[in-house]
């Protein structure tokens, strides 16, 4: 009876131990979590931040190619006039 007693206890102790040594790691995962999420939430905005930053370098060299183009096209001769024009 007392052996029984003894492993009945024994058995208590060891669930309650293993009880409190869980409730520990269920805190620090917790925790991690935590980090874990802001550091996603963080890297989703700097990926934000990245593609409205690329999309403004497109638009800028775009505007660049334009105006080249634009300055490209004044520096080109004015038409040949043809025969007919130079008659009138």
């Amino acid at each position: 009876m007392l052996k029984q007693l003894y492993d009945l206890l024994k058995r208590l102790l060891l669930v309650a131990h293993e009880s409190q040594q869980n409730k520990t790691e269920i805190k620090e995962l917790r925790q991690e979590l935590k980090d874990l999420t802001a550091v996603v939430q963080r890297l989703a905005y700097e990926i934000h931040r990245v593609s409205e930053n690329e999309a403004h370098e497109r638009e800028k060299m775009a505007l660049r190619l334009e105006n080249e183009l634009l300055k490209f096209e004044r520096r080109l001769p004015l038409a040949v006039q043809t025969k007919k024009d130079k008659d009138k």
